[in-house]
């Protein structure tokens, strides 16, 4: 007898996982060739840097950002939400999933929360505390 697997909350799934990249992918690649027909939308090129679903795979986070500052996100994620059927349905086409997963489009905050930790990394007194712990670390080695 199967026993059922229970998630214990510690993240996403393997097939959430793989599912979430495939429609990744997807995604670029018809942003990439202009499938969708907006002007606006086809002259701004988009990142599409992850894609995160729901447990039951029936709604897909979608995080975005324009490449190199092209244009404002939130201008970004209004079409690409203006268009989310159209997007949906290639997704649909692209995949075989028994449901073709909501797409909700947010801006990606990878690069921003990068560039804080940048920041931190190059704040003095954390520099400090780094030298104090990497000095430490090489006195108990040698001992």
């Amino acid at each position: 007898m199967a026993t059922k697997r229970i998630s214990s909350g510690q993240g996403p799934s393997q097939r959430q996982l793989r599912v979430g990249e495939l429609i990744r992918r997807t995604l670029s690649d018809v942003l990439n060739r202009g499938e969708i027909h907006d002007p606006e939308l086809n002259a701004m090129p988009i990142t599409v840097g992850e894609v995160s679903l729901s447990t039951d795979l029936k709604v897909a986070t979608v995080y975005v950002m324009p490449l190199l500052g092209t244009a404002p996100v939130d201008e970004a994620v209004k079409l690409l939400a203006k268009h989310r059927g159209e997007l949906r349905h290639r997704v649909a086409a692209g995949l075989t999933l028994k449901y073709a997963p909501d797409l909700r489009f947010r801006p990606d905050e990878t690069y921003d929360r990068l560039d804080e930790t940048r920041r931190l990394f190059a704040d003095p007194k954390v520099q400090r505390d780094i030298e104090s712990k990497d000095q430490e670390g090489a006195g108990e080695d040698e001992a």
